[in-house]
């Protein structure tokens, strides 16, 4: 059987990254028994990047580093002052993930994380293939590895679907640029949730297993069992990443742009618990059929 590091997102447990919150988040996920935590970098100007390593380690976790970008700090603008500044918080993200220990940094690298008025220019899709050669190349240098993160039509105009992100992938054209699947935008954007696992392949780097309505695991209607079958037949032993966003829990900036309005939980550690144990099941039942 391969093995799957299970990971959980910081944001079922804190809102933001100040030093109170970090203790908080990584002793959670710690008690709850997972091995990888995934830190948003939303927050990053509270966050002390050399504590954080120290603390991250001493618990003996890994973690992986995520964010989007904003409107103004866009990398699929035709605006080249936008996406100047786009790419300047790229690479500043990706040199706090390598200082935090962290050796996949992933997420919507390509837009800002919002509705878009208007399909993708062909200048702007430039933009983001120039930049993510210039954010592999500098990740190369640090023995990292990207995710581009498939995101539903309501937050990115640039990759909704796995043909997608393969097609954007080629085209920056480095072995260093995994997929990132996420069974929330693929229940939006997808005809199945095997098709896009195969047809990505061993080009698969980082999953996330979130609910259609981001809640508990098993209360909506995503068809997991059929994901993870699938993740099992082409091979994948990478991390599966829990996330879940609910009212409870509030980053300022990021649940107003993911459109967090509803409390769908309200103990965090409770519900990372839960999707441990379910996470386990469907990995266990796919692996001994």
């Amino acid at each position: 059987m391969t093995t799957t590091k299970l990971g959980v997102h910081a944001l079922v447990f804190r809102g933001g990254t100040t030093p109170d919150e970090i203790s908080g988040i990584l002793a959670e996920t710690k008690a709850a028994g997972y091995d990888i935590i995934e830190l948003s970098l939303h927050d990053a100007d509270n966050l002390d990047v050399a504590r954080t390593r120290d603390e991250i380690a001493a618990a003996g976790l890994e973690v992986v580093c995520s964010r989007g970008l904003a409107f103004d700090k866009d990398v699929s603008s035709d605006d080249p002052a936008v996406v100047a500044r786009g790419a300047a918080l790229l690479q500043e993200s990706l040199v706090t993930t390598h200082e935090l220990g962290g050796r996949f940094f992933t997420g919507a690298l390509y837009s800002a994380l919002g509705k878009y008025g208007h399909a993708l220019t062909a200048a702007g899709r430039a933009n983001v293939v120039a930049t993510l050669k210039d954010l592999a190349a500098e990740a190369k240098t640090r023995d990292m590895r990207l995710g581009l993160e498939i995101c539903n039509r309501y937050e990115t105009n640039v990759i909704n679907t796995a043909a997608d992100a393969l097609r954007l992938a080629d085209d920056v054209g480095a072995d260093n640029v995994d997929i990132h699947l996420d069974t929330y935008h693929m229940n939006i954007e997808e005809n199945d949730m095997a098709g896009p696992v195969r047809l990505v392949g061993d080009r698969l780097g980082y999953v996330h297993i979130g609910e259609n309505h981001r809640g508990y695991l098993g209360s909506g209607h995503i068809d997991f069992p059929t994901f993870v079958h699938a993740l099992a037949d082409i091979g994948y032993s990478g991390p599966m990443t829990f996330e879940s966003f609910s009212s409870a829990v509030v980053s300022p900036t990021l649940s107003n742009d993911l459109a967090v309005w509803r409390n769908l939980w309200s103990d965090g550690p409770a519900l990372a618990r839960h999707a441990r144990a379910t996470m386990s099941s469907w990995i266990e039942a796919a692996h001994a059929s």
